[in-house]
């Protein structure tokens, strides 16, 4: 079984990920796997400085990320193209990276991803765990982890999916503005739920 977790920024969603890892169920983070597809040598990276050249290249040949930014922030087209490219790859090494957990025996995996809906990659999940705290703790936090002000983390925070939204498509929800523990209880309990899914 494969449960799809995501939740606004600052959430807690890697938190919940090592939560579970402590059980042992082992994860696969779609953000690393967004890295790895434009890393030095990947057909894709060699794609996008093909189509924007020097600009979007660090000295050592690895991705200007900031560069890309503001190219593909500025114009729609290109944020396309840029997803054309790269979604397809990320979403073929994610299946890969699930399928060897899988083999490896794993009682089910979790897939985080900020995106899983956006993306369309709740589609590879047979359940979708949403990581939900009040917009309130969500812009304290965006603001103190991220060294933005306030304004910024709001505007960070209104430009992902709706919190309502989001509710409304999670299979299970875990609240995460309570305490360690608060949490841990609600970890273990969904990891004996999914175990008992997993084995049905």
């Amino acid at each position: 079984m494969i449960v799809g977790v995501t939740g606004g920024i600052a959430s807690g969603k890697s938190t919940v990920a090592q939560a579970f890892a402590a059980l042992g169920v082992p994860w696969v983070d779609a953000d690393d796997v967004a890295r790895e597809v434009v890393e030095p040598g990947e057909p894709a990276l060699a794609e996008i400085a093909g189509r924007y050249g020097e600009r979007v290249l660090q000295a050592d040949g690895s991705l200007n990320r900031r560069a890309l930014r503001e190219i593909v922030f500025a114009d729609e087209s290109e944020r396309r193209w840029l997803e054309s490219v790269t979604h397809p790859r990320i979403r073929q090494r994610i299946v890969a990276h699930l399928e060897r957990l899988q083999a490896e025996g794993a009682p089910y995996v979790l897939l985080v991803s900020p995106l899983l809906f956006e993306s369309g990659q709740s589609e590879m999940a047979d359940r979708c765990l949403v990581i939900d705290v009040p917009e309130s703790l969500q812009i304290a936090r965006t603001a103190s982890r991220d060294d933005v002000d306030d304004a910024q983390a709001r505007a960070i925070v209104a430009a992902q999916m709706p919190r309502s939204e989001r509710l409304a498509r999670a299979d299970d929800v875990i609240d995460n503005s309570g305490s360690e523990a608060d949490l841990a209880a609600q970890v273990a309990e969904l990891d004996r739920r999914y175990r008992e899914m997993g084995v049905s």
